[in-house]
């Protein structure tokens, strides 16, 4: 697994991306609490509760 720190233009941390090794990556807040997935096989993002955000790799709009 993979994690990129998210960061603001005053390097307080925003959030986490982490990527798994199939592609699929969660997004979590400055807290470790999950907000959404970016789902590569279907090339969707959903919000934590799965619901469908958009087409496409969205993740960073959830913050």
């Amino acid at each position: 697994m993979f994690r990129k720190t998210l960061r603001d233009r005053n390097q307080h941390v925003l959030g986490y991306i982490d990527t798994e090794l199939s592609g699929r990556q969660c997004l979590r807040d400055s807290n470790n609490h999950v907000l959404g997935y970016y789902e590569p096989s279907r090339d969707q993002t959903v919000d934590s509760n799965y619901h469908v955000i958009g087409n496409g790799n969205l993740l960073t709009t959830l913050l």
